[in-house]
């Protein structure tokens, strides 16, 4: 079952691997979000919104890595992922 808050809920620490299907639909949920809020974006303004949001995303995981204490390398690709995950997040909701 999908949840947010499952470690919370009795017997959550008897779950703590995910099913594949948990994962799978957890990041069905993240791309169906990402392309949704996207589309909304992208009716009013073009470039200006994907820019501010690409700026965002890059220094909250800036933020983020830092205080995980992830190395520079790992922070990189975590960057690279985020910046190719929001661009086929883009390429998705401008061909719908």
């Amino acid at each position: 079952m999908l949840s947010t808050d499952r470690d919370f809920k009795p017997g959550g620490e008897h779950f703590a691997i995910p099913t594949q299907g948990e994962v799978e639909g957890k990041l069905m949920a993240s791309e169906l979000v990402a392309v949704a809020c996207l589309q909304e974006l992208l009716r009013k303004e073009h470039a200006p919104v994907v820019e501010r949001v690409r700026r965002r995303i890059l220094r909250d995981l800036k933020h983020r890595c830092r205080t995980l204490q992830l190395t520079a390398d790992d922070e990189k690709t975590t960057g690279d992922y985020a910046l190719q995950v929001l661009a086929a997040a883009v390429d998705e909701a401008r061909s719908r």
